[in-house]
C-alpha cells in the first residue's frame, strides 16, 4: 500500500486518478479511506467480476440488499435524486448507482477509460460508467450498505451539486 499526498483540494476524480497511477495488480479496489466501504465485500465483488466475466463491479446502495446508514433525509433525498436523475437522462445500462464510489475494475478497462473522463468531482464516478459501457465494457453490481464517516463531513455541498448537474448535463448531451 502507497499513501500518496497532493497540495491541496484537487478534485475527487484527480484523487482517483493519482492513486490509479501507483496502484499494483491486474484488478483495483476504488474505495473510501474512511472505511464507509466495507472491504468486506471485495470477495463478493471478485467473485461476481469472475463469476460474470465483467470489466467493472459496482457496490451499490440501490439494489434489494443495499443502503445507507447515518444519513439525515435530505443527504437521502439528494444522492437517490441525482441517482434517478443520471439513470434517466443517461444511458446506464441497468447500473443502480451511477455516484457509487466502491468498485473494484479490471486495470485494462480503468485505463482504456480514464484518459477520456473529463469531470473532477462528483460527476466523475457517473462519467466512468456511461464511458465504460459506451466502451462496450460491462458492469456488474454487488448490494452494500454505505456507513455515514464518523470524523470529518461530507464535501457534499452547492459547488459540488453545481459540478455534478454541469458533468450530467455535458455527458447527455454528448453521450
Amino acid at each position: 500500500m502507497q499513501i500518496v499526498s497532493r497540495a491541496g483540494k484537487l478534485g475527487l476524480g484527480t484523487a482517483y486518478i493519482a492513486g490509479l497511477k501507483v496502484a499494483k495488480g491486474d484488478r483495483i479496489v476504488l474505495m473510501d479511506a474512511d472505511l464507509s466501504h466495507h472491504p468486506s465485500v471485495i470477495p463478493e465483488m471478485i467473485h461476481v467480476m469472475d463469476r460474470d466475466n465483467v470489466e467493472i463491479v459496482s457496490g451499490t446502495r440501490y439494489r434489494r440488499g443495499g443502503g445507507v446508514a447515518g444519513w439525515d433525509l435530505k443527504r437521502k433525498v439528494v444522492s437517490k435524486g441525482a441517482n434517478t436523475l443520471a439513470t434517466f437522462l443517461l444511458d446506464a445500462g441497468g447500473v443502480s448507482d451511477l455516484t457509487g464510489s466502491f468498485r473494484l475494475y479490471e486495470r485494462r478497462a480503468i485505463e482504456h477509460i480514464l484518459p477520456k473522463v473529463t469531470c473532477t468531482g462528483y460527476a466523475f464516478q457517473m462519467e466512468i460508467v456511461i464511458l465504460a459501457k459506451k466502451a462496450g465494457y460491462r458492469v456488474g453490481e454487488v448490494p452494500i450498505t454505505f456507513v455515514d464517516r464518523i470524523y470529518g463531513e461530507s464535501k457534499l455541498g452547492g459547488k459540488e451539486i453545481f459540478l455534478f448537474a454541469k458533468g450530467l448535463l455535458t455527458l447527455f448531451l454528448t453521450t
